[in-house]
């Protein structure tokens, strides 16, 4: 049986929940019903009094190819509806994009790793709705990755955009269940709704919902994308290629000054579980060494299960620096709208792994630093 997302659950009882009422809208390409048409146009077919739209990172529509790239909002032609950017003037909506709206609703799918910005353009709507006294109901998606959790834990003094409150790196939670904990710890005073996931299991994989994939920002492009990417993704606070510029980015890293064979020999000699690092050459098209040949590995994922990607992706980076004499960095900021503090710590929410790195620390220490306090938010019943 082919899991429903909140979406489909609303398609199939008319929309009844929001008849009578104007709503705001905040989605993204990937804001598909099972059907394959995006929620939008659902809600207009359905008669439903659509009020505005917002979009998080890369837009409505996915068009901001790269990361960090900010857009603008518009008169959409189509619809005649205003598109508010969550990207760019702002993170959280303004008090006038919020006027005269019934309710906000919030759907987006998400990739379950904290440092994806979806989570915090949610927390900013959270705070903007309780501010202005407007309900907001969340459209629950599956977690693609399952419910597995790794850390770090975020410390609070290293808050930015890729990490506003406290949670695990993989943090193992639909958006709904991430709404919850927040409304319950830092947005009291905001009326939210989730409509729940019919049929989704906390240990399913994407592909076992049946559902169709749609890359939910333009550098996600598979589920195997999103299953490396709680590690991977902290390769942009260092000047290693993450792939950007190719067909398979996190997937894919490297460097002009990597040798692949002599760097995948040495990874694969750490007997990690649930990964094979194959060498590679590669030459991006845009981005980090744009155009420059590129040594470095492509990570094959053998076990979903056992495969841990923050730990692995930390001990790859030990690798790296000794490897690389010198010529591995970690980038300066500013980064995601933080100006101070060195891209890396807030990727990985504490200044531990540069730590660990370079002082080649025991792997212990980082299982350590990985640990989190077992409960770390709500989880829904309904998902068991």
């Amino acid at each position: 049986m082919r899991t429903q997302t909140g979406l489909d659950v609303w398609i199939d009882e008319g929309f009844d929940a929001v008849r009578g009422q104007r709503v705001g809208l905040v989605t993204h390409q990937a804001a598909i019903a099972s059907d394959l048409v995006h929620n939008l146009d659902h809600f207009l077919r359905a008669g439903v009094n659509v009020g505005a739209v917002f979009g998080p990172q890369h837009g409505v529509w996915g068009h901001t190819q790269d990361n960090m790239i900010e857009w603008e909002g518009y008169r959409d032609d189509r619809t005649g509806l205003p598109f508010y950017s969550l990207y760019g003037e702002t993170r959280e909506p303004f008090d006038s994009m919020l006027a005269g709206l019934d309710r906000l609703v919030f759907d987006v799918q998400d990739v379950g790793t904290r440092v994806y910005t979806f989570v915090w353009t949610l927390a900013y709507c959270l705070k903007a709705c309780g501010r202005n006294g407007i309900p907001l109901t969340v459209l629950d998606r599956p977690n693609p990755i399952g419910g597995a959790v790794e850390g770090p834990l975020l410390d609070p003094a290293f808050a930015s955009f890729v990490g506003l409150h406290p949670c695990p790196l993989r943090h193992g939670r639909t958006l709904g269940e991430m709404a919850l904990w927040m409304r319950d710890t830092f947005y009291p005073n905001t009326e939210l709704e989730v409509v729940a996931c019919r049929g989704w299991q906390r240990d399913m994989m994407f592909e076992a919902t049946g559902l169709p994939w749609v890359p939910p920002s333009p550098n996600m492009p598979t589920v195997d994308t999103a299953v490396v990417y709680p590690g991977m993704v902290l390769i942009e606070g260092t000047n290693i290629s993450e792939g950007r510029g190719t067909t398979r980015p996190f997937e894919t890293l490297g460097a002009p000054w990597l040798d692949p064979w002599r760097l995948c020999e040495e990874l694969n000699g750490l007997n990690m579980p649930g990964v094979w690092f194959r060498p590679i050459t590669f030459q991006p098209t845009f981005h980090k060494h744009a155009g420059q040949v590129c040594g470095g590995a492509y990570v094959h994922v053998t076990d979903r299960a056992t495969f841990r990607p923050v730990e692995a992706t930390a001990r790859m980076f030990q690798v790296i620096w000794a490897q690389s004499e010198g010529q591995m960095r970690w980038n300066d900021p500013p980064y995601e709208y933080e100006d101070v503090l060195l891209p890396i710590d807030i990727l990985w929410g504490s200044s531990f792994l540069r730590s660990f790195v370079e002082e080649r620390q025991d792997v212990d220490k980082l299982r350590e630093n990985l640990s989190v306090t077992p409960g770390f938010g709500p989880r829904m019943e309904s998902y068991s």
